[in-house]
């Protein structure tokens, strides 16, 4: 096969901005990062690899690089991502209840994400309307293109691979909306809960949403409890990680009331930090020690007043810190705890912006 040979223009044009970024590297804000970026694809330049694997390496840069021009001006705004069949057609009640959620949660203030297809993906954008909608493509060669409410928007991003895909749900998502589904939806579901039991995605309320008297995700459930928690393949506590409901209202006030005192977590230096939107008293911070020491290493529940050495976001930095010694193992309790502090905190009302990172 022939090598690929350059020409000097487009070689002049690469050498010219290479040493552009470099002459800027040392004031930007993620110089280091990008610096590391730079070096790995020197170190894999100089290693023998197939024309394959740099096809893959190219394509889900450009995967990601679309994406992160299109979520980035709207980084401080929550977005729901509704997942569920394709197939489920405009007469029926879930796509109907679908396009009614969406539309209620926009009202909220959030933005509403789906796969850009047919079914309930397009019920979300439907009830989202374009403004307040990302569709997520996935390139298909047997499936037609996105739907007519999200095609041809400036926030529908296509994708080549499903992984880069995916990756974009979870890392923009701030709740799960589940509808029924097939295949795909239960992929969805198991994978979202396999990153949150395991720590691997921060907390975030998931919502499974059932038709009035079908019982989808109730039989769905029964199966988690009946096979995987009997035998002690899960947790007593990892099914609190999801709600079960099939109410619009329930499923927004599940959604919206996890964000009313919680905002944000992430690890410090190998202890948990829950970022909080107010100051909770000594009695709520009491509580919380005394019904949740059993998921701490060492130590308290510890309150702090802003960000700690290690945190570098500037725009949330003012706000109070909870940290702990995590055991990382009970996520399901730690949902719990989230729920606790959100429902006895009463002094949040009017800071109460759900939709707001």
């Amino acid at each position: 096969m022939a090598s690929f040979t350059p020409d000097s223009a487009s070689l002049d044009l690469l050498r010219t901005e290479i040493n552009t970024l470099l002459d800027q590297l040392p004031n930007m804000d993620h110089g280091l990062m990008i610096h590391q970026a730079l070096m790995t694809l020197v170190r894999m330049a100089e290693v023998e690899a197939d024309r394959l694997d740099w096809k893959i390496l190219n394509a889900a840069l450009q995967d990601m690089e679309r994406a992160f021009r299109v979520f980035y001006p709207y980084r401080h705004v929550r977005k729901i991502t509704i997942f569920g069949s394709a197939r489920i057609g405009l007469e029926t009640d879930e796509y109907q209840m679908a396009v009614e959620f969406a539309r209620r949660i926009v009202q909220l203030g959030f933005m509403v994400m789906t796969g850009a297809g047919g079914g309930i993906m397009q019920a979300g954008n439907e009830g989202a309307g374009s403004t307040n909608s990302f569709g997520l493509n996935i390139q298909l060669p047997f499936e037609q293109g996105s739907n007519q409410f999200i095609e041809g928007d400036r926030k529908l991003i296509n994708f080549k691979y499903f992984f880069t895909r995916k990756l974009f749900f979870l890392r923009e998502t701030d709740a799960l909306a589940l509808f029924p589904g097939g295949f795909g939806t239960q992929d969805e579901a198991f994978e979202c809960l396999t990153l949150i039991q395991t720590g691997k995605s921060d907390p975030i309320p998931l919502v499974l949403i059932d038709e009035p008297g079908r019982g989808y995700w109730r039989n769905w459930d029964r199966y988690i409890r009946d096979n995987l928690l009997k035998q002690g393949l899960v947790s007593p506590e990892d099914p609190g990680i999801y709600t079960i409901t099939d109410s619009i209202d329930g499923a927004c006030e599940t959604i919206a009331s996890f964000y009313k005192v919680f905002h944000s977590s992430r690890y410090v230096d190998g202890q948990l930090v829950l970022r909080l939107k107010g100051q909770l008293s000594e009695a709520v911070l009491d509580q919380l020690n005394a019904e949740f020491s059993d998921i701490l290493v060492s130590g308290q529940i510890v309150q702090k007043s802003g960000a700690l050495v290690g945190e570098r976001d500037e725009a949330i930095a003012h706000l109070p810190r909870l940290v702990m010694h995590f055991n990382r193992r009970d996520l399901g309790r730690l949902y719990q705890l989230i729920r606790t502090l959100n429902r006895v905190s009463d002094d949040f009302t009017e800071s109460f912006r759900p939709e707001r990172r």
